[in-house]
């Protein structure tokens, strides 16, 4: 009998340990580049014994053991990824895209539309849907922390940028501008106007906040308050859920970032994505890889943007002007295009890692995506950055500022520009070796980002919430965080110094009695 306790005792910590805590993640925005990011914590969460639920638009098409998926892709007709995101509007259009508003209704009418559809009302309505902690996408949208109040548990922000005020004002206070940019910024710089704009775009997110929390507020009610109290839970209120986060895990590392002070509980993880190690190439390309002993260029404009969608005499520029380069150009282009000169590979999809791996490969030509810029800084490879939209800006220049990239227009003249510019990165050995002498700082970790990914989430489980974390900067009034109230303090102190001085100066000329004249 006491025999069978001891086996019994011990299938059941065996059973604990292989099967773990039940973790929900939700990462419900339609983007390739995104569902990476999701499935990176799916990834690494499994390979740490957990059972995992996704909620995603981009399902992955061999589910692993432990793993359930919520497919949500009919939200696709909810944001126009496609004209949000096309080269020829976003040639023209630069000063819309980098404003933090557009991104935010776009993103929150998408997140409330899908967290209403019928697929996704089943689950939240389940009442047999149990989770330790939920892991939910930030990207415009606060709407995703309501899940904690159904499933009644501790949740946990993943932001997919480096830290920056929309995000970090959630878990901590607004950051400094006098030593940081706002994220969405075209120039990597802090002189005076831009720290003045830093402080506009603050006072505008604070003003939209507190203007808007009682709408958000009934859009939460809206998608997430009949399941919580179906479940004999109160559902709070909006600003008390997404002000509650536990945590936040950052698509981000000290060598990518600006190394700003940040509160305990924001943590690092970039590059949690990448593959431990690289997958072998197709063999064609791993043949042509390895004959370009002139090196290779890699020519990518991410997930999100479509290099078939360059304007036609731009794409022939930019063709024309690659074929009269020694090195071998390998383009990922979502097209088959006629008349490619001998030294440029055109390919419709591309290990983008594995590539840039290669010895051989020395210029990555990319939009600034930050998983790319983490890719190229693992593999030790120097960067030309042409942006279009939100961080890439600042991704490409900060690669410049660090001396391992350089950052281009994308424009009519682009072809002309980026010739200019690989001849510089190519005859210049210092981008090469400042990148190199990055990349092991890059990857010199105390652990992998996918255990510290496992860890960090694990701990919030483990102490409850992890309420020891929290910056106490949430609980202080805004007035106060500013010193507004010392500086109205210290001003009042000033001034009845002036006005008793006044007052005793001029006792002192009353109580004087004149001088008599000398005859």
């Amino acid at each position: 009998m006491f025999v069978s306790s001891k086996i019994a005792i011990l299938l059941s910590v065996v059973a604990n340990y292989c099967y773990g805590y039940r973790i929900l993640v939700v990462f419900p925005v339609p983007g390739k580049s995104h569902s990476i990011l999701g499935e990176g914590y799916v990834r690494h969460l499994l390979a740490a014994g957990h059972e995992v639920t996704y909620i995603t638009p981009v399902p992955m098409k061999e589910p692993p053991p432990r793993l359930r998926q919520v497919d949500v892709s009919e939200n696709l007709k909810y944001l126009a990824v496609d004209e949000m995101f096309d080269i020829k509007q976003l040639m023209t259009k630069l000063d819309n895209i980098q404003e933090y508003m557009p991104f935010h209704k776009a993103m929150e009418n998408m997140m409330y539309q899908t967290y209403q559809l019928p697929v996704l009302q089943r689950f939240i309505n389940d009442p047999k849907e149990r989770y330790d902690v939920a892991v939910v996408e930030w990207l415009y949208s606060e709407l995703s922390a309501g899940f904690s109040t159904v499933f009644n548990c501790p949740y946990i922000w993943a932001s997919s940028m480096i830290p920056h005020t929309a995000v970090l004002s959630l878990i901590d206070t607004h950051v400094n501008p006098a030593y940081s940019v706002d994220h969405l910024s075209f120039h990597y710089t802090t002189t005076f106007w831009d720290r003045l704009e830093h402080w506009r775009f603050i006072t505008k997110l604070t003003y939209y906040r507190w203007s808007t929390r009682n709408e958000f507020d009934e859009k939460m009610k809206n998608v997430f308050g009949a399941a919580t109290v179906k479940r004999g839970n109160r559902l709070p209120h909006f600003d008390d859920v997404r002000y509650n986060a536990s945590l936040m895990l950052g698509n981000s590392h000290a060598v990518t970032g600006d190394r700003i002070a940040l509160p305990e509980n924001y943590k690092h993880i970039g590059g949690y994505h990448m593959k431990e190690v690289d997958e072998p190439l197709p063999k064609d390309l791993q043949k042509l890889m390895d004959e370009s002993k002139n090196g290779v260029i890699y020519f990518s404009m991410g997930t999100m943007l479509k290099s078939s969608r360059i304007p036609d005499h731009i794409k022939r520029n930019l063709l024309n002007m690659f074929g009269e380069l020694k090195q071998t150009v390998i383009w990922k282009l979502e097209q088959v295009i006629p008349d490619v000169p001998k030294n440029v590979h055109v390919t419709t999809w591309a290990p983008q890692q594995s590539i840039l791996g290669h010895p051989n490969c020395i210029l990555f030509i990319t939009h600034g995506g930050l998983l790319s810029i983490m890719e190229t800084l693992s593999a030790g490879v120097p960067i030309i950055g042409m942006p279009f939209y939100a961080d890439q800006f600042l991704n490409s220049e900060r690669a410049e500022a660090r001396g391992f990239g350089m950052r281009i227009d994308f424009d009519e003249n682009v072809a002309e520009s980026l010739r200019v510019a690989i001849k510089e990165m190519v005859e210049n050995p210092s981008y090469r070796q400042r990148v190199e002498e990055l990349s092991p700082i890059f990857k010199n970790n105390i652990v992998t980002p996918g255990q510290q990914l496992s860890y960090w989430v694990e701990y919030v489980i483990k102490t409850k919430g992890a309420f020891h974390l929290r910056s106490p900067a949430l609980q202080v009034s805004w007035y106060k965080t500013i010193h507004l109230d010392l500086a109205l303090v210290l001003l009042l102190g000033v001034i009845l110094c002036f006005k008793l001085c006044e007052c005793l100066f001029r006792l002192v000329r009353k109580g004087e009695s004149p001088k008599k004249k000398r005859s």
